[in-house]
């Protein structure tokens, strides 16, 4: 009883607080923006040619009645305080909500009815930046006019579909992504708005800000097999476009809420404080406009600044982010906060103290929605591999065990992109398998129903390990495949200049296997070798195993090599088409190991690339490069991809006993493998050579054990727990593991190291 008495006093104190007046403008136009950028524009030249710009769109706006840029008249009222404005935002409320509806009739024609839409969140939105804006210059009868028809046309619909009893239609495990923010967030603005004339906009507004939280801390679901929507390393599942407008609008209303009530708190979201490192970590600076990783429906041209701006006005601020601001090219894309749009106006901070490069690492795994970056460099057009191997339905594609390759510049092995989703196109290519660089078996690869169902066993990625010029990832896609396949895993080891991408794969059932290639420049086959190139960008692709590349057009004198297919497919603006390629294995097989090397390319000119030869031996595949005076050995064990059963995979390879998956040992030209300066090792408990043990532990696990002079670097991976021993010849000066510092445990040559993560 003394709990229930407790909770109506808490929402009789709230409400008191929430009755209070609001004093106008309030929210995201507010009067502090507002001289604050009057007073940049004295010494921002920037800033006045965009004023000039954003002037212009209003007056022209002065000659219609439409509602599409209330936000540019309200904004240009504000600055100026001329009448004009004001009267014509009086006139296009007035007349808007003489509407009968702001619904679709898409929506309205649903069962149960969606009165609520993006384009009515939109619009919602706009009501609420233009009735802030002239509210003093409202008769009290015109304010609650005004707000009367906005609360039937927009506040209720939206609020009552997504968010309020008794009518509320949607939940998070059924529309918790860009939808839900939008819809909810932009109610909640334009409830801020209308408060001081209905008490359904004050209550609505703090329903808004009381379940705000659930949206950014939803972990998914296994019945229906939901997506956690925020990774724990930052970021959002949905594709880089649809979580930078879905975290903008929400937002948007934080910032407008504590407007509203600047003497209030905001609720507890940890995930904004990781946002600006993930919107980083998917970017790729160039000359130019800024890239972006575009997975699913996404482009390459889009950006996260108005995200970004809108994160530094709630106070969430670093240098970082800055960086990534001064990246972006004013108006690179449709939905941008550019120094001549409203928003983009009021919310841009000073750049000028932006750094060259950000503060960041070079790679990122985001474990819980199966992306991984890794880049050679943070400077403009270096090289950054982006991996997915996560969930598929919605806005994520069926692209598991998919990459892309950005290099000088260019995504020189592109995602195909996606298209206006009504077209048949975006069903039939874009959102599947076949758009991506994945492998197909018998023509197929992710179930079709994906896109509507879901992977109800989704992909994943582990063991990102970063040690410089050695990378490495390693991607399951077996699940959303798991009706053709029992395995499918796509390794990439990336050493020096070439990324080694290798496929492990079996099949419940013989049959034909095909790689996907989807060049982003002049694709041009030179023997067993494919050199792709555009501007300054070129890399090599070559493949190594099972087959090499038939060596010449007659592919009937190489019956047993890979041979091509070229595919016309549809360009991403769907005004013409484009060429992607297929490598078909002849024959029917049920397990397969694929190893194919993609070598960076310093110049398009260059001639010398890496020798690589194939070798092979009892239970193993492998490679010896030789480039620039290193040497590399690269071993595959045959025995440990799931075959054997409590039979241990050991190998004898060149001498190396281990039951290693596979490892890398490198070593300069001329000398010989005891003397390796680096040694990779996936998935391996030990590894032997002359009675020497170079490493040793009871579990599995991956490393990378790198010598700088008498220092020692270790990246592990595999267990949260890990004692394991690394051969070294003499006793190292420094230990580092994973990056930090560790005590140096060394005996009889042997380094002892013992963690818990």
């Amino acid at each position: 009883m003394k709990e229930i008495i407790l909770i109506v006093g808490l929402l009789f104190s709230l409400r008191v607080g929430y009755a209070q007046k609001v004093q106008h403008p309030a929210l995201l136009y507010t009067p502090e923006r507002i001289t604050q950028v009057q007073q940049r524009m004295q010494h921002e030249e920037a800033l006045t040619k965009a004023w000039s710009d954003i002037k212009q769109v209003a007056d022209s706006e002065l000659k219609h009645t439409r509602l599409d840029k209330a936000d540019y008249l309200s904004l240009a009222y504000l600055m100026t305080k001329e009448n004009q404005y004001a009267d014509k935002l009086k006139e296009i409320l007035q007349n808007a909500i003489e509407a009968e509806t702001w619904g679709s009739s898409e929506m309205l024609a649903r069962k149960p009815v969606w009165r609520g839409d993006l384009g009515l969140a939109h619009k919602a939105y706009l009501s609420a930046i233009a009735y802030d804006a002239v509210y003093q210059n409202l008769s009290g009868e015109e304010r609650k006019q005004i707000a009367e028809g906005l609360y039937r046309l927009a506040l209720e619909p939206l609020l009552g579909d997504w968010l309020l009893e008794p009518t509320r239609i949607h939940s998070l495990n059924s529309m918790g992504h860009n939808w839900w923010t939008s819809c909810v967030c932009m109610g909640g603005i334009l409830a801020l708005s209308l408060q001081n004339e209905l008490e359904y906009a004050r209550e609505g507004a703090k329903a808004v800000y009381e379940h705000l939280p659930e949206w950014f801390h939803f972990a998914g679901d296994v019945l229906q097999q939901k997506a956690k929507s925020f990774d724990e390393a930052g970021g959002m599942y949905e594709s880089l476009n649809y979580a930078n407008f879905g975290i903008q609008e929400a937002l948007q209303f934080l910032i407008a809420w504590k407007a509203a009530y600047p003497g209030a708190s905001l609720p507890d979201i940890p995930q904004l404080e990781k946002l600006p490192a993930f919107f980083a970590h998917v970017s790729y600076p160039r000359t130019g406009m800024l890239y972006s990783i575009n997975f699913g429906d996404s482009h390459k041209n889009i950006t996260a600044e108005s995200s970004l701006m809108l994160l530094y006005a709630l106070g969430i601020r670093d240098d970082n982010m800055l960086w990534y601001m001064n990246q972006v090219e004013q108006g690179q894309h449709r939905d941008g906060y550019f120094l001549n749009r409203p928003m983009g106006f009021l919310y841009t901070p000073n750049l000028s103290k932006a750094p060259e490069e950000p503060d960041l690492v070079h790679s990122q795994l985001f474990a819980d929605f199966g992306w991984a970056t890794m880049r050679d460099a943070w400077s403009k057009n270096a090289t950054m591999l982006a991996v997915k191997s996560g969930h598929t339905w919605n806005h994520s594609h069926a692209d598991v065990n998919s990459f892309i390759l950005f290099h000088k510049g260019v995504d020189i092995i592109k995602d195909a992109g996606n298209c206006w989703y009504p077209n048949p196109a975006y069903r039939n290519y874009f959102f599947q398998s076949e758009a991506h660089n994945v492998v197909l078996f018998n023509g197929k690869g992710q179930s079709r129903e994906q896109q509507y169902h879901g992977s109800m066993l989704r992909g994943h990625l582990h063991h990102l390990i970063d040690g410089g010029n050695v990378k490495y990832v390693l991607a399951n896609g077996t699940g959303p495949v798991s009706d053709q396949f029992s395995r499918n895993f796509r390794h990439f080891l990336w050493i020096d200049n070439v990324i080694y991408m290798i496929d492990d794969l079996k099949t419940h059932e013989n049959g034909e296997f095909e790689w996907l290639w989807h060049p982003g420049g002049e694709w041009k086959k030179r023997g067993a070798d494919v050199t792709i190139t555009q501007g300054e960008a070129s890399v090599v692709v070559r493949p190594l195993y099972p087959r090499l590349l038939a060596l010449s057009d007659f592919v009937h004198d190489y019956p047993e090599d890979l041979y091509w297919e070229e595919i016309s497919a549809p360009t991403e603006d769907l005004k013409g088409t484009e060429t992607y390629y297929s490598f078909h294995l002849p024959g029917k097989f049920d397990r397969i190991k694929g190893l194919t090397a993609i070598i960076l390319k310093d110049s398009v000119n260059q001639k010398e690339l890496p020798l690589m030869e194939r070798r092979e031996g009892k239970d193993w595949i492998g490679l010896r490069i030789t480039y620039k005076g290193k040497v590399t050995d690269l071993y595959i064990n045959q025995l440990a991809d799931g075959r054997l059963m409590h039979n241990n995979s050991w190998i004898d390879a060149d001498g190396w006993q281990t039951d290693a998956y596979l490892f890398a040992v490198s070593y300069p030209e001329g000398s010989s493998a005891k003397d390796c300066e680096e040694l990779f090792l996936a998935y391996g408990s030990a590894l032997r050579k002359n009675d020497i043990t170079y490493f040793s532990s009871l579990s599995k696990l991956f490393f990378l054990q790198k010598k700088e002079g008498r220092n020692v670097n270790l990246r592990i991976e595999g267990q949260p727990y890990v004692n394991a021993t690394f051969h070294v010849e003499k006793r190292p000066s420094r230990l580092k593991v994973n990056g930090k510092s560790a005590n140096v445990n060394y005996q009889n040559q042997l380094l002892k190291v013992s963690y818990e993560k």
